[in-house]
């Protein structure tokens, strides 16, 4: 029996994506749980989260991050079995940025032009590359660690998605104590961020997920 036909066979029986899947959602359970602990005992609300959940550009980061984590997420459960099928997640990828971009259209057009800069650096960004790839080393792992129970067909493409999802997954704890609301700053320094993650798991993907 040829690799195509063993495929085959496994799809036919239903096997396909079931048991790493499976393995899968009890590693995300862990994951959110591992990030939850670290941000509640380690770094916590900023000073001012009763203020802030009343200000629309803090609501709008979540309007972008929480998505992105769940269309990631949902990307890395489709990879995690032989055959590649990422749609129809990964179609939904872009949206989370496009959003973000309306977003800073927004703020363009709403500051002046001498802020563009101020908002842009912010005052978080040593913080943002540094704690929400911190917050995401365990998830990475544990995800990396689940796809190793099924047989991703394309290994560095599954490790970048797990590094997606924890990196985005980190995102959402992180905004809660970042104090740079604007989409200036987190369509700069949370992709770059979460690139850093992103390419730490596709390497760990091609190093562990071969088959």
């Amino acid at each position: 029996m040829t690799t195509d036909d063993l495929i085959r066979a496994m799809v036919a029986d239903g096997y396909v994506g079931r048991k790493p899947r499976a393995v899968l959602l009890i590693a995300l359970l862990s994951a959110t749980a591992f990030v939850a602990i670290l941000f509640f005992t380690r770094i916590g609300f900023r000073e001012d989260i009763d203020a802030a959940l009343r200000t629309v550009r803090f609501q709008f980061k979540f309007a972008v991050i929480v998505p992105l984590a769940l269309v990631a997420l949902g990307a890395l459960f489709r990879s995690a079995g032989p055959v590649f099928a990422l749609d129809p997640w990964a179609r939904l990828l872009p949206l989370p940025l496009l959003l973000l971009s309306a977003g800073v259209a927004a703020e363009l057009l709403s500051i002046p032009r001498s802020d563009w800069m101020v908002r842009l650096i912010g005052s978080n960004a040593v913080n943002c590359m540094t704690l929400i790839p911190l917050l995401a080393s365990g998830p990475l792992v544990i995800f990396i660690a689940a796809l190793r129970r099924g047989a991703p067909a394309h290994p560095g493409l599954s490790g970048a998605m797990a590094g997606l999802g924890a990196g985005s997954l980190a995102a959402v704890f992180y905004a809660m104590n970042c104090f740079d609301d604007s989409p200036l700053f987190v369509i700069t320094w949370y992709p770059l961020a979460l690139l850093a993650v992103v390419s730490v798991g596709y390497f760990a993907g091609l190093c562990s997920l071969r088959w």
